[in-house]
């Protein structure tokens, strides 16, 4: 197969992860951006033909992103994505050889994601100003994100025929385009309904059409990733709350409140739609250094 060097490359690739693997669209953006930082290593170094590239050269440039404070478990993505488009040229035969075949995948750091707890929560829900559209917006985002666990991406794409609120069910399309069920408590109910009746239309009257998409932007279309991340940013600062909290952050503290107060293993998986459980079970871990730091805290012989 005769395909450019650099970005035809890269277009092949991406096509054989839509069509063959059937990839989500996030999944696929992710790889794109990856190996878009790769090829411009590669043309920086001058590199023009496939031929050249070898063990050496992605061990500097692998070493060029450490150095350029990229955290641990990034970079062993960098590198799943290097080898996963390397195996790809082999047997396309677009290069002659597999550069990754003797790089090895350093272990993920079994780090524990950061939670917030039950009073700050209350805190932070309680920061939307909801005497106007946007404040009834941005506690419809958090009650939903914390009542559910879904991802910040699984949040924007969520589509108003995705709710049953009748049922207190919404459902949702995560990783691998696997679509989950999820229940959504009476708060998160209540909020989603005002937002939907008195905050929503009001948003939607500054689009030239109407959108499928639940949560909307002034601009009346899509809310995008940025826009939940820096409104969240923003919010968490005025609560005081100082430690650093992300949409995923919910997320974590979700999964985490879910078990703390006895939840089963399996039903927190199957909520936050992950493959296999032991993604799930470092929830445990998170648990059981709670109940360390308690038992330090009250019991009198600590």
């Amino acid at each position: 197969m005769t395909v450019e060097f650099g970005r035809g490359a890269l277009e092949e690739y991406l096509i054989f992860l839509k069509i063959e693997r059937g990839l989500s669209k996030n999944s696929i953006e992710s790889y794109q951006r990856d190996l878009m930082q790769y090829l411009f290593y590669l043309k920086e170094q001058n590199i023009t033909t496939w031929d050249q590239v070898d063990r050496y050269m992605i061990l500097n440039f692998l070493e060029h992103q450490k150095n350029g404070h990229k955290a641990d478990n990034s970079l062993i993505r960098m590198i799943s994505s290097l080898r996963r488009f390397h195996q790809f040229m082999k047997q396309e035969a677009i290069s002659a050889e597999d550069p990754m075949l003797y790089i090895d995948t350093p272990k993920k750091a079994q780090t524990l994601p950061k939670v917030v707890s039950l009073k700050q929560i209350d805190v932070l829900l309680s920061i939307p100003d909801v005497s106007n559209k946007i404040g009834i917006r941005d506690r419809a985002i958090l009650e939903v994100m914390y009542a559910t666990g879904i991802r910040i991406s699984e949040l924007v794409n969520l589509k108003l025929d995705e709710l049953h609120l009748s049922m207190n069910l919404i459902q949702t399309t995560g990783k691998g385009d696997k679509e989950r069920i999820l229940p959504i408590g009476e708060q998160g109910v209540k909020w989603l309904e005002y937002y939907l009746e008195y905050s929503r239309p009001k948003l939607e009257m500054h689009a030239s059409q109407e959108s499928a998409y639940v949560f909307l932007n002034l601009r009346g279309t899509q809310l995008s990733r940025q826009g939940v991340w820096k409104k969240i940013k923003k919010m968490v600062q005025q609560a005081g709350i100082t430690q650093n909290v992300t949409p995923h952050t919910l997320r974590h503290s979700f999964a985490t409140h879910l078990l703390e107060n006895g939840a089963d293993l399996r039903v927190v998986q199957e909520l936050l739609g992950h493959s296999d459980i032991s993604t799930t079970q470092i929830y445990t871990h998170i648990t059981k250094h709670r109940l360390k730091e308690v038992y330090d805290t009250y019991h009198p012989r600590a």
